[in-house]
C-alpha cells in the first residue's frame, strides 16, 4: 500500500489552482503518504491573482498536530483526483488529502471567539452527524425534535461527553455541496464521513481516524481567525506533494 501511494503521488492531476475569492488558507503538510504527524499553519492573502495581489503571509506559526493513525489518501473535496487513486473510505483511519472547503464551527460551549461571519452551533444531545454508510443522512446534520431513542440516533450524538470533541470545525470533505464536474452533489456513501478540525487526543501521543486533530490553544486560535468572507479552505498533502503542486495550484 506504501508504494501504491507513493507511485499514485506522481500521477500527473488536471488543472487546478485556489479560487482567486480564496484570501485564507490553513495548510497542514505531513512528512508521507502513510505518516499520521501533521505540521499546521494559517496563511492569508490582501488580494488576488487576478488583481496583481494574491501574495500569501503567515499568520498563525506552525503548529503540531495529528491525523489519521495510517495517514493520508486523496479525498473528495475542490481538487481534481488522480484516475486510479487510492481514496479515504470509511473507517480505513486515513486523513483526506486535498483542498476542502472550511464549515461551520460546533462545540459545548453557549459561545466561543469567533468572527460575527462564522456560524457556530452549540451541541446538544439532540444534533447528529451521521457515519453509516448505509443511511439516507450519510455524513449529514441532523438536528432531531426529539431526545435520541433509537439505536442509530444514540450512536450518531455529536455530544458523547468527549473532551476532544468539544471544539470543532468542519473539514467538507464529501461534503453535501461539492461544485465539481463529474462528482456527486451529495455525499458518496462509504467515502469518508464526519471530518473536522477538533481537539488532540493524550496531549497529541494519540492519533485520528481521520480527523486533524490540534492542541486546544491553536484550535482556538486557528477558529478564531477564520472569516467565512475570505472563502477559507484546508490543504492537507504531504510534504513531497505539495511541493510538487504549489506552483500549479498557487498554494502559499
Amino acid at each position: 500500500m506504501r508504494l501504491l501511494l507513493f507511485l499514485l503521488s506522481l500521477t500527473p492531476l488536471a488543472a487546478f489552482d485556489l479560487p482567486s475569492s480564496t484570501k485564507q488558507v490553513v495548510v497542514g503538510i505531513t512528512d508521507s503518504w502513510n505518516s499520521s504527524h501533521v505540521s499546521v499553519s494559517l496563511y492569508e492573502r490582501a488580494g488576488s491573482t487576478w488583481t496583481g495581489g494574491g501574495k500569501w503571509k503567515m499568520v498563525a506559526a506552525p503548529a503540531k498536530g495529528r491525523v489519521g493513525k495510517k495517514g493520508l489518501a486523496w479525498g473528495r473535496g475542490l481538487h481534481p483526483i488522480p484516475e486510479g487513486s487510492a481514496t479515504k473510505r470509511e473507517g480505513d483511519w486515513r486523513a483526506p488529502a486535498g483542498v476542502f472547503r472550511i464549515g461551520d464551527a460546533w462545540g459545548y460551549a453557549p459561545s466561543i471567539e469567533k468572527r460575527p461571519a462564522l456560524h457556530y452551533t452549540k451541541v446538544t444531545t439532540r444534533n447528529l452527524w451521521v457515519e453509516d454508510p448505509r443511511s439516507p443522512y450519510y455524513n449529514l446534520h441532523v438536528l432531531l425534535d426529539h431526545e435520541p431513542s433509537a439505536a442509530w440516533e444514540k450512536k450518531a450524538q455529536m455530544k458523547q461527553n468527549d473532551y476532544p470533541h468539544s471544539l470543532k470545525l468542519f473539514i467538507a470533505h464529501n461534503a453535501p455541496v461539492l461544485p465539481i464536474v463529474g462528482q456527486s452533489p451529495k455525499p458518496v456513501p462509504g467515502a469518508g464521513s464526519s471530518i473536522f478540525f477538533h481537539i488532540w487526543r493524550n496531549g497529541g501521543n494519540s492519533p485520528s481516524s481521520g480527523c486533524t486533530t490540534l492542541p486546544e490553544a491553536k484550535l482556538k486560535e486557528i477558529i478564531a481567525r477564520i472569516d467565512p468572507a475570505k472563502n477559507p479552505l484546508y490543504v492537507l498533502l504531504p510534504r513531497p506533494d505539495y511541493e510538487r503542486l504549489r506552483k500549479a495550484w498557487k498554494l502559499p
